[in-house]
């Protein structure tokens, strides 16, 4: 085996670990992007616990297919870049939707989450999603608000009930 089929080998079992560890799969064309601005976005993805690299097509189709990645053939067409996340889906999305938005050269061209193909559409929605935090947050909010109510209501019977023994006494006193 020649010393290029060695290191090609090497990115393709590489890229086979990430993609079969990863939540998010997401397809990018960067044509266009300068290195500044690839750079700024690898940044920017990084802290959303996600990876930006740019693999040949042949080495990612190799890498999916070995790992039972099912539809990444129509997004592997001309230079792609690809957006790796073990972590939720909706923080990388939003990464690239956003840096798509204020960089034109960057268009996305779809993904994978958990397996599942998603068109851009779908890629663009995922990204409109409130991250986890949010959402668990949401869940707590949701989940305590009958608790408050509950509560405000035991202490309204419980100051009512104060209120209305305090008027017998007074009454009593008088009397």
């Amino acid at each position: 085996m020649g010393k290029r089929r060695a290191e090609k080998e090497a990115i393709v079992t590489r890229l086979e670990g990430k993609l079969g560890r990863s939540e998010v799969v997401l397809f990018a064309d960067y044509r266009g992007l300068k290195v500044s601005e690839i750079t700024e976005l690898r940044e920017r993805l990084r802290q959303a616990g996600a990876e930006f690299q740019v693999v040949k097509n042949t080495l990612t189709r190799l890498a999916a297919r070995r790992v039972g990645l099912e539809g990444t053939e129509a997004f592997l067409v001309g230079p792609t870049a690809i957006t790796v996340s073990e972590q939720e889906g909706a923080a990388p999305a939003r990464v690239l939707q956003e840096f798509a938005r204020d960089h034109k050269a960057l268009e996305l061209k779809g993904g994978l989450l958990r397996g599942r193909v998603l068109t851009v559409d779908q890629v663009k929605n995922l990204a409109e999603l409130p991250g986890r935090e949010e959402l668990l947050a949401r869940l707590v909010g949701h989940t305590q608000a009958p608790l408050a109510g509950a509560v405000g209501v035991l202490q309204a019977l419980l100051r009512n009930l104060v209120y209305v023994l305090d008027q017998v006494r007074q009454a009593k006193a008088t009397a």
